[in-house]
C-alpha cells in the first residue's frame, strides 16, 4: 500500500517581511510629502474653479414686472451664451491672440539668444550681465507698467521729446501701437528671467558633447543652433507653455494703460472683461462664465502645446 504525498501548499508571503515594511514606509513618506501639494491644489484651484462653475449657472433676475429686489435664479447656459455672443469678449480674445503671436516668439528667441551668448563666453562679466538682465523681473509689474506709461505719454516722455527733435513721430498709445507697447513692457520684465532658465539648462549640457562638435569642425553658430538648442528642448517647451498661460491672463499692463489712452477699453482683454463684469456691472454669473471659458481655452492650448512637443520628440527619437 503506497502512501500518497499531497503537494506542498504555497504559503502566502509574510506580511511583515522587511521588503513589505520598506514599501509601506515609502508609501507613507510619499503621502506625507504630497499632502501639502494636494491641500494647495484643492484650496487654490479646485475650490475656486468649482465655485466659478457653480456661479456661472446662476443669474440675478427681477420678479414679475420688474418691481422688487433681484432674486438669484438658475440660468443654465444663458451666461455662457451671453459671453460667447458678446463682441467685446471675442474682440478681447483676438487681442490676446495677437499679443501671443508677437510676445511669445520674441520672448523665446530673445532669451535663448542671450543665454547662448552668455554660455559661449562672448559676453564678458557674465555674472554682472545676468544680474543686469534679471533685474527688470524683480520689479513688480505695476511699477514696470507705470515706468513705461511715463515713457509712452506725449509731453512727459523724454524719449518722445528726443524723437520729436529728430522729426520722428511715434504714437506708442495709438491704435496700431498699443499692443506692441504692451508686448515691450512684458518683454522688458520677463526676458531676463527666461534667459536665466535657458542658461541654467545650457550649463547642464555635458562639455564632452560641445568638445566633440568643435573637434568635428562645427563653428560657434552651428554648435549653438544644431547642438545646444536641441538639447534644451524641454526647457524651451516649458518656457513656451508658461508664457502662453501667463499671456492669456493679460491684465495689469492694459488696465494701467487704459487710464492713459482710449485705445485700451474696459474690456480690452478677457481678464479685463471678467473684472468689468464682476466689479463694475456686478454680474457675477457672467464673470464666472467668462472665467470658465478662459480656463477652458488655457487648458486646451496647454494640452495642444504638450501634445505637439511630445509628437515632435517622438519623431526625433525614431
Amino acid at each position: 500500500m503506497t502512501a500518497t504525498l499531497s503537494p506542498p501548499v504555497a504559503r502566502p508571503p509574510a506580511e511583515n517581511t522587511p521588503r513589505v515594511k520598506s514599501r509601506r514606509r515609502e508609501h507613507f513618506a510619499a503621502g506625507v510629502l504630497m499632502t501639502p501639494f494636494f491641500a494647495l491644489l484643492v484650496t487654490v484651484f479646485l475650490i475656486p474653479v468649482g465655485t466659478a462653475v457653480w456661479l456661472s449657472f446662476f443669474g440675478d433676475d427681477q420678479p414679475g414686472l420688474g418691481f422688487g429686489p433681484e432674486a438669484t435664479v438658475f440660468a443654465g447656459f444663458r451666461s455662457y451664451a451671453a459671453v460667447l455672443s458678446d463682441p467685446t469678449f471675442l474682440g478681447g480674445l483676438g487681442v490676446v491672440v495677437l499679443y501671443c503671436l508677437l510676445y511669445i516668439p520674441l520672448l523665446v528667441v530673445g532669451s535663448l539668444v542671450l543665454a547662448l551668448l552668455l554660455d559661449s563666453g562672448a559676453a564678458r562679466l557674465r555674472a554682472s550681465a545676468q544680474l543686469a538682465l534679471f533685474m527688470p523681473h524683480a520689479i513688480p509689474g505695476i511699477i514696470a507698467a507705470l515706468i513705461w506709461i511715463y515713457l509712452y505719454t506725449p509731453g512727459l516722455s523724454p524719449v518722445l521729446d528726443l524723437l520729436g527733435k529728430a522729426d520722428i513721430e511715434v504714437n506708442f498709445l495709438g491704435v496700431h501701437g498699443v499692443v506692441p507697447s504692451i508686448v515691450n513692457i512684458a518683454l522688458w520684465s520677463n526676458l531676463g528671467y527666461n534667459m536665466v532658465v535657458f542658461y541654467a539648462a545650457l550649463q547642464a549640457i555635458p562639455r564632452e558633447v560641445i568638445e566633440a562638435a568643435v573637434v568635428d569642425g562645427a563653428g560657434p553658430v552651428r554648435t549653438a543652433v544644431r547642438i545646444k538648442a536641441p538639447l534644451i528642448r524641454s526647457s524651451v517647451v516649458m518656457v513656451v507653455l508658461f508664457s502662453l498661460i501667463w499671456a492669456l491672463q493679460l491684465f495689469t499692463e492694459p488696465m494701467l494703460l487704459s487710464q492713459s489712452t482710449p485705445m485700451v477699453g474696459a474690456r480690452f482683454s478677457p481678464s479685463m472683461y471678467i473684472y468689468d463684469a464682476a466689479f463694475t456691472r456686478n454680474n457675477y454669473g457672467l464673470a464666472a462664465a467668462a472665467s470658465v471659458i478662459l480656463l477652458a481655452c488655457t487648458i486646451a492650448l496647454s494640452y495642444g502645446v504638450t501634445r505637439w512637443s511630445n509628437r515632435d520628440r517622438g519623431e526625433n527619437d525614431r
